[in-house]
């Protein structure tokens, strides 16, 4: 059994799925199986994959279904007892699968695993996360509190640079299916409400937001599945006290995105539906913002929202 199964979802991404596979095979370790699971590309992203010869690489090819269910089936068909996740159009640096396992050795009761990542951005400047709630570097250990964190700056976790016990995966349905928009959130989400999440500063993992067709920094007008599954634990007295502050402002920051998106495309009253069902102290005066835009003609809003969805 190998040590590590990487999943990687695969769809029209022929420019960059080389890079991505080749900073796999660049790991400082080496006992893993990469399982890219091509969701019914037209490019020619198949045969790119095809070029590598290494027996470490499994290629799975299914009619376009969705990035979910492409990751889903890979983990599926994964040997190891540990998940680790890459998008098809970011990278590693050759110390990310080693940190995940140094990780997951030394905090065993943690639900899921990351290293610290880059940005680069639509403008193609690089940046490091900007992590908040989290200890200073060099700082490696537990995040407590990944709503926290979450809320008040970049994501600890995101769909490249995260490890995952399979049993944990397993445990919460995988990805949910269906949806194009936060379904990595919705898992990491579910994920932190009942475990821990090990993290390190040990940057490993590099986030392209400059590549073609990336769903991120795109509008969104329906509720992130997360926001949804909260809302509903919330209802039922499901979520610890612990968290209950900060996964409100959490969920605040998500739907005052939603509004933000909503407004962008000229859909006014829907976004001052949502602005005025949310409840938050640290967002408030970007609810207020956009309540003012709300009444300015649309273009003047687009052009006021422009770089809510570009940086």
């Amino acid at each position: 059994m190998v040590l590590v199964s990487v999943i990687i979802p695969l769809y029209n991404k022929r420019e960059y799925i080389g890079r991505t596979i080749q900073s796999v095979l660049d790991q400082n370790i080496s006992d893993f199986e990469i399982i890219i699971v091509d969701d019914g590309s037209v490019d020619g992203s198949s045969d790119v994959v095809k070029s590598f010869h290494d027996n470490r690489i499994q290629l799975l090819r299914q009619k376009n279904q969705g990035v979910s269910i492409a990751r889903n089936i890979g983990v599926k068909k994964a040997d190891a007892d540990f998940i680790a996740f890459l998008d098809a159009d970011d990278e590693w640096l050759p110390n990310h699968l080693g940190t995940l396992l140094h990780l997951r050795n030394k905090y065993p009761d943690a639900g899921a695993f990351t290293t610290a990542y880059r940005i680069i951005n639509a403008r193609g400047k690089i940046r490091s996360a900007r992590y908040r709630a989290i200890p200073a570097p060099p700082f490696e250990g537990l995040i407590l509190n990944y709503f926290k964190s979450a809320a008040l700056g970049d994501s600890p976790m995101n769909s490249s640079s995260i490890g995952i016990p399979k049993i944990v995966f397993n445990e919460f349905g995988g990805f949910p299916e269906g949806a194009w928009w936060g379904e990595d959130t919705d898992l990491f989400g579910k994920i932190a409400l009942k475990y821990p999440i090990a993290f390190s500063w040990e940057i490993g993992a590099v986030y392209h937001w400059d590549v073609n067709n990336r769903v991120c920094g795109k509008p969104s007008l329906t509720p992130e599945p997360f926001v949804t599954f909260a809302r509903n634990a919330l209802k039922n007295n499901m979520v610890s006290d612990l968290f209950l502050t900060d996964l409100e402002e959490y969920l605040a920051r998500k739907e005052i995105y939603r509004a933000a998106s909503h407004l962008y495309i000229g859909n006014t009253l829907e976004a001052r539906n949502i602005l005025k069902n949310i409840q938050t102290r640290i967002f408030r005066k970007r609810k207020q913002l956009l309540l003012m835009l709300s009444i300015l003609p649309v273009f003047l809003n687009r052009v006021a929202l422009r770089g809510y969805f570009s940086s």
